[in-house]
């Protein structure tokens, strides 16, 4: 099957690298001419609401689907006219502006932080008045990687983030004094065959992921599937999905889904019986999807800016390293490491973070 993908980064990288041995073949569309993801299939450079480049890529593929949810919801659904799309263009939708999102898990039934619309400067006045300070103020659309939100903790900081807003349309949420923030990840075929992967505990730098923890037997396991379930079933999902939540005693509090394959799922590469790459492919592509079960306790660390010395790396035992072939930047995800920890506490080792 030619599987054509909206995005030619790191994601649909992997998606490729996952699905070459299954015997897919790859077109790829980004306006990057440099995109990490050519050398594994065909580039078309176009900007992402290009309809004469999605004609072609139309033409080019038997399925659609994309790496990054920040894709025009609008060349779904020119697309859709032509050639299934998978996850649907309503996940892709939701998951594009923070209000819809939270009002989709609240109408669900997900717990999610109290939060208010913000439209103006008296929305927020009045939004403050109501959820009180600390308070997260987010814009609705547009945000990832810590990108878009501004923590509130006083009048200054409530001053400095109206002004950096520069009147987009914002939500402002509760601030949430979690325990811990978790990833569901989940996956539902065509027939509606639904598995997920142990739960990923999370450790963020920035705002950016930095590392990620996998063990078999989290006792929020049952609690985020069913969460996660009646997401999947609500939107006709087919694909991959994560969900992260906050853990708050013995509560979940959704803060956020991606219709996509997901970073704090890169364990699953070497971590699991199936990686949730090859699985979202299974499950666009039509086909069964494979055993979701893990092969240990796995943990993932992103390499943000520069690489690390590749011989050090290898030198761990249980550590397999991904270079994604990314120019170096500041702050900007180039590799991650996928190591195996052993021990009843399992945690990434030392030894990898002193080389990061």
């Amino acid at each position: 099957m030619i599987i054509g993908i909206l995005g030619g980064g790191q994601l649909a990288r992997m998606m490729a690298l996952a699905g070459h041995p299954l015997g897919h073949r790859f077109v790829f569309l980004d306006p990057a001419p440099d995109a990490c993801a050519a050398t594994l299939g065909e580039l078309l450079v176009a900007p992402y609401d290009d309809h004469s480049a999605l004609d072609r890529l139309a033409q080019k593929v038997d399925v659609v689907t994309f790496d990054f949810e920040n894709v025009p919801a609008s060349s779904l659904a020119f697309l859709t006219e032509k050639i299934p799309v998978f996850p649907p263009p309503a996940a892709l939708q939701a998951a594009q502006d923070r209000l819809v999102e939270k009002n989709l898990f609240r109408q669900l039934g997900i717990a999610t932080a109290d939060y208010v619309a913000i439209d103006s400067r008296d929305d927020l006045t009045q939004a403050l008045a109501q959820l009180g300070l600390p308070a997260i103020l987010k814009t609705r659309t547009q945000g990832y990687d810590g990108k878009g939100q501004w923590l509130l903790r006083n009048q200054l900081d409530v001053t400095n983030a109206w002004s950096e807003l520069a009147g987009r349309a914002a939500i402002l949420e509760a601030f949430i004094a979690f325990e811990r923030e978790v990833s569901a990840i989940g996956v539902r075929g065509q027939s509606g065959e639904t598995l997920f992967y142990p739960l990923a505990e999370n450790t963020h730098h920035n705002g950016v992921l930095f590392q990620t923890l996998s063990t078999s037997d989290d006792p929020m396991q049952g609690r985020a599937e069913q969460q996660t379930s009646l997401l999947l079933e609500a939107l006709g999902y087919v694909g991959v999905i994560a969900v992260e939540f906050f853990q708050v005693g013995d509560s979940l509090l959704a803060n956020e889904f991606a219709p996509r394959v997901h970073n704090s799922g890169h364990w699953t590469i070497e971590g699991a019986e199936t990686s949730q790459f090859e699985n979202h492919l299974r499950a666009v592509a039509g086909q069964p999807l494979g055993q979701a079960l893990a092969r240990g306790h796995f943990a993932m660390v992103n390499l943000l800016g520069a690489m690390p010395d590749a011989q050090a790396v290898l030198a761990i035992p249980g550590a397999h390293l991904h270079d994604y072939g990314k120019a170096p930047r500041p702050g900007r995800k180039i590799g991650h490491v996928t190591v195996h920890c052993d021990g009843r506490t399992p945690a990434v080792p030392d030894r990898l973070l002193d080389l990061l």
